[in-house]
């Protein structure tokens, strides 16, 4: 009788993870439950995915012949050895499979690992096992990276095991030379590929190490694409936490928890991400075991500790361990809101139209007609404990020459555009009549009580709106005015009091603000570089400033300008 002590020892940890026998955040969790759940249906004739005990066997097996390359372990000549969480890697990636061909059932994994957990073994491990196991003719592996230094991350630790490999080498006649693995009997190599490849490789496996560092997905698509002529290529994606939230990792990674959370099923996305829930404190010791899986063996418990004890001591240093140790998201390196809360906040689900006859507050931001312009809405609803509840909406606007010189976030915004988060106008410039009137159809929807513009360049515009009936108030971004509504606002999330529609492109400004306090405890929203942009939270702001001055509009804190062109000032 076969025996399976690899598979047993993932199906264990699976297990163990949705019992909670082990902690783990939800993405943790969400894929174990995943991994059983699958069990269970492949039993049933319509399911279209088997589990081959044989290949997730195989895969384990074959890695843990291979030797460690560095430190103790490597000194000590031992054999890798799997630990639990990363058998469940390996037994989900090459151990389902399809019904109806045999096939893998994965063509794409994105797994998101902290900081010395081990993340090379496994990237390595995978790129070996393609080349010289997958049964792959002319098998083409890639480990692709912006940077030489990080492609060689993954590519010169896989080298150094076969070197120390000779048996392996041997029987599958592989070669190594200096920047090239490769087996000459039948073309199939494994090498290093940095920064935008162009067309025409054709890999089985492209492996894509701390993708969170690429500005654009063109290495991605291109391996992608290419992958068409191989039966089962596989694309697979491993990270740390990053800081850019308009990068094509971080839209991986929605798609990853969109995909767990069963918004947009993908049958042939494996995902697991390592990192720490909403409501976790990152200041307690126990986050470091639930996202970190290699706690105690490839990172220390004592690393860990002095990491956080200088991220709490030394503000400069809390971003760089919450992405690094934590697997947090933070964009601004001086962020202004902690995204974990912010996302705590998102409800996918929610729409605008859910929102029809109600009464809201609408902020204007026009900064330029050459770069994104927004509209903010923010709904109010009062609680039983006197606090407020608000709704915030955006919709945003960018020129369609804009686009051509976005530069690092030219995809992401043709992807905003694509799924209908940005709205892009014809020419060179926004035409600020079509914003007019979009205004004039949101009014007919809503109770608009007030629209708040910042007269810096929406003048012209708020005169028209006038004109249409809107009550308008001019809204100075000065630090009085913006300072009680972003503190509100920071409260607000924080206290889930906040609600967006987990728009992207909202989500990705909202990451982009920092904020300086001045002597008086006053903040006020910034941005620490033009690209990143910032419009629909400062939209949103105005019309929060406004919202809470409607119960107090004599309040002196708010009303620092004087009335000028017939219309009402703050």
């Amino acid at each position: 009788m076969a025996s399976y002590p690899n598979v047993n020892a993932a199906n264990k940890y699976a297990r163990d993870i949705v019992a909670g026998r082990i902690a783990a955040c939800k993405e943790v969790r969400q894929a174990c439950k995943r991994h059983l759940d699958d069990l269970k249906l492949s039993k049933k004739r319509g399911f279209a995915f088997k589990f081959d005990k044989d290949e997730a066997e195989k895969a384990c097996v074959f890695v843990q012949l291979l030797p460690h390359t560095k430190g103790q372990w490597a000194r000590e000549r031992k054999l890798i050895e799997l630990e639990p969480w990363q058998k469940f890697i390996f037994c989900s990636v090459f151990g389902w499979l399809k019904k109806k061909d045999g096939l893998r059932r994965f063509t794409e994994a994105y797994c998101e690992i902290p900081r010395k957990n081990g993340k090379s073994v496994i990237a390595a491990g995978v790129g070996i096992y393609m080349l010289c196991a997958d049964g792959e003719y002319g098998a083409e592996v890639y480990c692709g990276a912006t940077t030489e230094k990080q492609a060689w991350e993954v590519f010169r630790p896989a080298k150094l095991m076969l070197e120390k490999t000779p048996a392996l080498t041997n029987a599958a006649g592989v070669e190594i030379m200096a920047k090239n693995i490769s087996i000459p009997a039948d073309g199939s190599r494994f090498e290093p590929l940095i920064g935008n490849p162009g067309d025409g490789s054709s890999p089985s496996c492209a492996l894509v190490d701390e993708y969170h560092e690429h500005d654009s997905p063109d290495l991605y698509e291109t391996m992608l694409t290419g992958m068409g002529a191989r039966e089962q290529g596989l694309m697979f994606l491993i990270t740390t936490a990053g800081f850019n939230l308009a990068g094509p990792c971080y839209d991986k990674r929605r798609q990853a928890q969109q995909m767990l959370d069963g918004v947009m099923p993908n049958d042939e996305l494996f995902a697991i991400i390592y990192t720490i829930d909403a409501d976790d404190d990152w200041q307690d010791p126990n986050t470091l075991i639930k996202a970190n899986p290699n706690f105690g063996v490839s990172v220390s418990e004592e690393f860990l500790l002095k990491q956080q004890r200088d991220a709490i001591r030394y503000p400069s240093r809390t971003n760089a361990f919450l992405t690094k140790h934590l697997n947090v998201w933070v964009s601004a390196r001086t962020a202004w809101l902690n995204m974990a809360d912010w996302h705590a906040c998102g409800n996918p689900e929610l729409t605008l139209d859910q929102m029809e006859g109600k009464e809201c507050w609408l902020g204007v931001d026009l900064a330029s007609k050459t770069d994104i312009a927004s509209l903010g809405l923010l709904f109010r609803d009062r609680l039983e404990s006197g606090r407020d509840r608000w709704t915030a909406f955006t919709r945003n606007y960018l020129p369609e020459g804009a686009i051509e010189r976005a530069g690092n976030n030219r995809a992401a915004y043709e992807s905003w555009q694509n799924a209908g988060h940005l709205v892009v106008t014809d020419g060179e410039e926004i035409d600020f009549d079509q914003i007019r009137e979009e205004i004039k159809d949101l009014a007919a929807i809503f109770q608009i009580n007030e629209i708040a513009y910042d007269p810096w360049r929406a003048t012209q515009l708020a005169h028209q709106l006038m004109k249409d009936g809107a009550d308008i108030v001019e809204y100075r971004n000065t630090v009085q005015n913006m300072s009680p509504p972003m503190r509100e606002m920071e409260a607000a999330i924080t206290g889930k009091r906040f609600i967006h529609s987990d728009d992207p492109l909202f989500t990705w400004m909202a990451s982009n603000v920092t904020a300086k306090s001045d002597a008086k405890d006053n903040i006020y929203p910034r941005k620490e570089r033009n690209e990143n942009k910032i419009d629909g939270i400062i939209a949103i702001l105005m019309a929060l400033g406004r919202a809470m001055n409607a119960d107090a509009p004599g309040d002196p804190s708010l009303s620092d300008h004087i009335a000028e062109h017939g219309i009402r000032t703050l």
